[in-house]
């Protein structure tokens, strides 16, 4: 009879971002492209975590701001957003963050799942939290935190 052997998982790779004092990341698989400030139209009667529409090249973008959707301080008036562009099923989704990132490359075993000190709004949208050097990425889920009333 043969050992049974167990291949380690695959490294996980994350574009990571910060929103406040919170460092997340989302799998770079759903991430189409992340830019600069855009000039944004208002949706009037939307969800307060619309932000509004931006014109990506001629395809009609939702920004979802970050810090609205974690209940997070207003971003300061001085400091313009950046967009993270997502594929997602129903087209792109734009998420309005304060700062891009690096991607980072983890180990797919070495994650623990949101810890129960955290409230349980925020615990639902994070996925897993990796330590790094330093600091924890929060892994978001992306299908959570796009589920605004069930219209994303």
């Amino acid at each position: 009879m043969s050992a049974l052997t167990i291949a380690p998982a695959e490294p996980r790779r994350f574009a990571t971002f910060s929103v406040a004092e919170m460092f997340c990341g989302i799998d770079v698989a759903q991430v189409q492209e992340v830019l600069k400030y855009q000039e944004m139209t208002p949706v009037p009667l939307a969800p307060g975590v619309i932000q509004g529409l931006i014109n990506l090249r001629g395809q009609i973008v939702t920004a979802v701001d970050l810090r609205r959707r974690f209940r997070l301080p207003e971003r300061p008036a001085d400091r313009k957003p950046m967009n993270m562009v997502l594929r997602c099923d129903g087209g792109a989704v734009s998420l309005l963050v304060d700062e891009i990132g690096d991607v980072v490359a983890v180990d797919g075993c070495e994650h623990e799942p949101p810890p129960s000190t955290m409230d349980a709004f925020h615990r639902e949208a994070v996925e897993a939290v990796f330590k790094l050097d330093g600091k924890l990425l929060l892994a978001l889920d992306t299908s959570k935190v796009l589920h605004i009333d069930g219209e994303l």
